[in-house]
């Protein structure tokens, strides 16, 4: 048996960190993922011929060291390969209704796209053989 997820998609929002009393690190973010909606087998298309997509946001949890990359490294609008698990919750809340959550556990994160802000430092791309010890 498996439980595996592999999203590619967009961050929805800058990555929040918080720890919990032990000490552990936990990163979380909403990723959004979009595909074209289909009807009868066909792609289907607005007013104006643009294909009308299917925009779905998961929550990404990060833990420790992966957690402390993605909140150093990443920002909204980065596009990410998450490669992780998914994981269900149920909790019961102050008026003692049940609730779910359905989280994606992230076990790797790829980066896709660079963030925005170094994208538009135009770095110069240098082969530094130099500074490597044979």
């Amino acid at each position: 048996m498996q439980n595996i997820v592999i999203l590619a998609g967009n961050i929805g929002q800058k990555p929040e960190v918080r720890s919990t009393q032990n000490g552990t690190k936990i990163t979380n973010f909403t990723l959004v993922t979009s595909r074209p909606c289909l009807s009868e087998g066909r792609v289907m298309r607005d007013e104006n011929g643009y294909r009308v997509m299917d925009t779905e946001w998961h929550r990404i949890t990060c833990f420790n060291g992966l957690g402390k990359t993605v909140a150093e490294h990443c920002e909204k609008g980065m596009k990410v390969l998450v490669h992780g698990r998914i994981h269900y919750t149920k909790w019961t809340d102050a008026t003692g209704t049940d609730r779910y959550g359905c989280e994606i556990i992230a076990e790797k994160v790829d980066f896709l796209s660079r963030p925005k802000s170094a994208e538009s430092e135009n770095p110069e791309l240098v082969d530094r053989d130099d500074e490597i010890p044979f």
